[in-house]
């Protein structure tokens, strides 16, 4: 099968919607995904969206993110993404997304390397509220079209340029989709591990595409581990807890009942306190859930998981 299209976004998450919805209208897009619509990493991000508050927080932000990045980050990368945070919360405001709210504002919370709360949410599912919003708004869209069950395996090149996609669907089927432009919004390699909180369908692809075809990549080292998970012994995907949690005041322990990182410091620095801890004391670590905090803890789904507990919960 061939098919011609002005875009083709290969992903339909946050990124491939909020792409598609910020395209010409004159403009025809195809959008494919590995799966259904809704098994995308997207819909299990749970704690919220972060934003600056107000020109006052800027030199915060910007600190938090770069010290939470070592010091790595593209500074200018940085700046776009604090100055266009509200006009983006403006967008999905408009688009329907239903962030929390307190005495009639914007409510916040704060997590991990955040030196002051700054996060939006909706209850534990911000992702899954976020991302049906605009697929939704996506949906309505006539230039738009969506393939489910649809794997990229290649990119077509044409004098040195990308010309678009080879895919294949389900049923085995080929397609060649022509395009004078193509985003990839396709998710990360969570479904590389053997121990992971995504779908085992993302698996990279796109990355391995690029680096088959030498399109410069930065920072593949950088892989974050979130550090709290619902332990269980069995394989496949986790249940994830969220970072906010921790933003609410639930705090770590080792097996001997001691408090051993500050909870709120970024992730990568939790999640080498808690490995150390599990290498030192052979033992899985556990999660404080304090009952003044429980009542506090937005989400339905982790306070009920909680609650069934005598205030802590084996967690890793």
């Amino acid at each position: 099968m061939e098919i011609k299209t002005d875009v083709v976004i290969v992903g339909t998450g946050v990124g491939g919607a909020f792409s598609a919805l910020n395209l010409p209208e004159d403009k025809k897009i195809l959008m494919i995904t590995k799966s259904d619509l809704e098994s995308s990493d997207s819909f299990l991000a749970q704690g919220g969206i972060c934003v600056l508050r107000d020109d006052e927080d800027y030199e915060g932000y910007f600190e938090d993110t770069m010290r939470a990045g070592h010091y790595e980050n593209r500074k200018e990368s940085v700046d776009i993404m604090i100055r266009s945070s509200q006009e983006i919360i403006h967008d999905l405001i408009e688009y329907g997304v239903d962030f929390a709210k307190k005495d009639g504002n914007l409510a916040f919370t704060r997590e991990g390397a955040h030196s002051r709360p700054r996060i939006l949410f909706h209850e534990d599912i911000t992702g899954k509220e976020i991302t049906s919003k605009l697929l939704m708004h996506v949906k309505k869209r006539k230039n738009v079209q969506i393939h489910e069950y649809t794997t990229m395996t290649d990119i077509i090149v044409k004098n040195g340029k990308c010309a678009g996609i080879l895919a294949k669907t389900a049923d085995g089927e080929e397609m060649k989709i022509y395009a004078q432009d193509t985003i990839f919004a396709s998710g990360g390699i969570g479904g590389r591990y053997q121990h992971s909180t995504n779908f085992p369908h993302l698996t990279g692809d796109a990355l391995d595409i690029s680096r088959k075809h030498g399109i410069r990549l930065e920072h593949l080292d950088y892989v974050q581990i979130h550090p709290t998970t619902l332990y269980s012994s069995k394989p496949g995907r986790r249940f994830l807890i969220s970072e906010s949690v921790r933003g609410e005041g639930a705090v770590l322990y080792n097996k001997d009942g001691e408090r051993f990182v500050n909870e709120l410091l970024p992730r990568d620095v939790v999640t080498k306190a808690i490995r150390e801890q599990m290498e030192k004391k052979t033992e899985r670590i556990m999660y404080g859930f304090p009952w003044k905090i429980l009542i506090r803890i937005r989400s339905w789904s982790i306070s009920q998981i909680s609650v069934s507990g005598a205030g802590k919960k084996a967690m890793t």
